[in-house]
């Protein structure tokens, strides 16, 4: 049997160690929570705003998800900035860029194995919050992705008709009238 180094021997889970991360996960979820609510309401707002202009162009609509991915994107890196926040003040990285790149990683479960024993089981918590959070941000996405494309797929539709229509649907030719101005 393969022999295990002595710090993994050593190791053992601290109670303050899952009380911080315990924490730390709910306050990413709190910070994750309002900034969907804030990121659906802001795209429900720009898409009543600019109703009539995404009836014509359905750019306008691809630009409103657009910006709700930017909103989703800015959320995850505040809530990466509060764990290098903590990584920072408890000694557990050396500067808050260090902080920062090192918990974007294992946000996203790219990376783990930077922070020093003594933390090391929040960098699972870490990648935790990060899948919790990214699923929550596809399934907010996804809706406003759907209802972008079911106006554009009605609005293709109806110029469809429309072509297809064409002239032999237009106004009739009342009688009496011979047409001549």
């Amino acid at each position: 049997m393969d022999t295990f180094p002595p710090h993994d021997i050593a190791y053992i889970i601290r109670l303050d160690e899952l009380l911080w991360g315990a924490l730390l996960l709910a306050l990413t979820l709190a910070i994750h929570g309002f900034g969907m609510f804030l990121t659906v309401d802001i795209s429900n707002a720009l898409n009543d705003r600019f109703e009539q202009a995404r009836s014509q162009r359905p750019v306008v609509g691809l630009g409103i998800v657009i910006l709700a991915s930017w909103m989703i994107i800015l959320v995850d890196l505040i809530e990466v900035g509060v764990w290098a926040g903590f990584f920072v003040w408890k000694g557990a990285q050396p500067n808050p860029f260090s902080a920062f790149y090192n918990g974007l990683l294992n946000y996203t479960t790219l990376a783990a194995g930077y922070l020093p024993q003594r933390w090391r089981l929040l960098e699972g918590m870490l990648g935790t919050a990060g899948l919790l959070t990214f699923a929550w941000s596809t399934g907010v996405l996804f809706s406003l992705a759907q209802d972008y494309q079911e106006k554009a797929l009605q609005l293709r539709k109806l110029r469809r008709d429309k072509q297809r229509s064409g002239p032999a649907h237009a106004e009739p030719h009342r009688s009496g009238d011979s047409g001549r101005a």
